[in-house]
């Protein structure tokens, strides 16, 4: 896979998810060592950079300097140059960034005309210097935002270069949508215009509402007396990379979270690992029906281990709770397409049917696809979770 992130507020999401990314792959490589898991998200490279790409070999070799595989972008300088002075600027070097100084005035045609077309070439050249270190590519991931300018209209142009350029790699695109009282006036136009193109250019889009974020953390923030320090989808890894908590960190986690969980099956092995393209193929029915709802649970572990064997079945009986959801939406209220379940950690194949089968009549599902549940088992499960369902 490579990333690519557009908009201010997208990098500080990325910092979140190069860090949570990082402390996850290290709780199972503890020798460090460059192996085909940590290939996924990074590149190999010597201690001065004289080599870029470090070949993977036979994945016994002692780690030196990992550069991200992903591309930064934004119509401003703050937040990237944030991350330059941060311990993660070990991650990224120049030639992995598009930078300009101006902003988009909040305007969509601003980002999608005037940056897009400005930065074309440079966009497209960086991307294919990225791409050209990679063995098999796989499928390319965005993570825009559609309220301001530089997400929505730029974020908009970059995928649709991504499917013009590389049309046989499936595109996720994951979009940060504003909330209802969002203080940015053209916010809804800005939304509508982004996500005409994206409907029409990415292979799926996981649409996430800052109101559905704000309301996880609140519940969260609610059982932090039930709760065990450090395990919720909110906190930041205790050892991570930035030791001081930033604003909206809380919200930044969730996200990061996704697709930390969207990704684990590429990374890591699995009794019944999914091939992360199989969820376009059984979850987007016609072309134009792209957008998945996603939902993870648990939002935390209790500090009471002796809940945790019956927890099991709850924790899929979450996965549908609107509160929950990422969109704020009722999942229940409506008719399914079809549906994934991405399980992580110690979770048995017959315990995953039981549920399915205990789910199926309360769920309604279209005549013609009854039967439409895709399963994906990864035995790596999240930073201090023993087990996880993602939908």
């Amino acid at each position: 896979q490579t990333n690519r992130q557009v908009d201010h507020s997208i990098p500080q999401i990325s910092t979140r998810f190069w860090d949570m990314v990082l402390q996850e792959h290290a709780k199972y490589n503890e020798e460090g060592l460059f192996d085909e898991s940590l290939a996924t998200f990074f590149r190999h490279t010597d201690d001065k950079c004289v080599s870029r790409n470090i070949p993977l070999g036979n994945g016994k070799n002692r780690i030196r300097e990992l550069r991200a595989r992903a591309v930064l972008i934004d119509m401003e300088e703050r937040v990237i140059n944030g991350i330059r002075a941060s311990p993660q600027k070990e991650l990224f070097d120049d030639r992995q960034i598009v930078l300009s100084n101006s902003g988009s005035g909040n305007n969509w045609a601003m980002g999608y005309k005037h940056y897009g077309e400005m930065y074309r070439e440079r966009i497209s050249d960086t991307v294919r210097s990225e791409v050209e270190m990679v063995d098999t590519l796989q499928s390319l991931f965005t993570i825009s935002s559609t309220g301001g300018g530089t997400g929505s209209g730029l974020g908009s142009f970059v995928v649709e270069l991504l499917q013009d350029e590389y049309p046989g790699a499936s595109k996720f695109s994951t979009v940060v949508m504003p909330s209802a009282d969002d203080d940015v006036v053209t916010s809804p136009y800005n939304s509508v215009l982004a996500l005409s193109k994206l409907t029409d250019s990415a292979d799926c889009i996981l649409p996430v509402e800052n109101q559905a974020l704000i309301d996880i953390c609140k519940k969260v923030d609610e059982g932090k007396t039930e709760r065990q320090k450090g395990t919720a989808l909110t906190d930041s890894p205790v050892d991570g990379m930035l030791k001081k908590a930033k604003p909206f960190d809380t919200m930044n986690n969730i996200v990061a979270n996704l697709m930390i969980n969207l990704t684990s099956s590429t990374r890591f092995p699995g009794s019944l690992n999914m091939d992360i393209n199989e969820l376009a193929v059984n979850l987007v029915p016609f072309p134009r029906i792209r957008y998945l709802l996603s939902s993870m649970t648990p939002l935390y572990v209790l500090a009471d281990r002796k809940a945790i064997p019956r927890k099991i079945g709850q924790m899929f009986l979450d996965c549908f709770s609107r509160e929950t959801q990422l969109m704020k939406a009722d999942p229940r209220n409506s008719t399914y397409l079809g549906c994934a379940l991405l399980v992580r950690g110690d979770a048995e194949m017959s315990d995953i049917r039981r549920n399915i089968d205990r789910l199926k009549p309360t769920l309604k599902f279209i005549p013609w696809n009854p039967d439409g549940w895709k399963v994906g088992l990864c035995s790596a499960a999240p930073l201090n979770q023993v087990s996880a369902p993602c939908t």
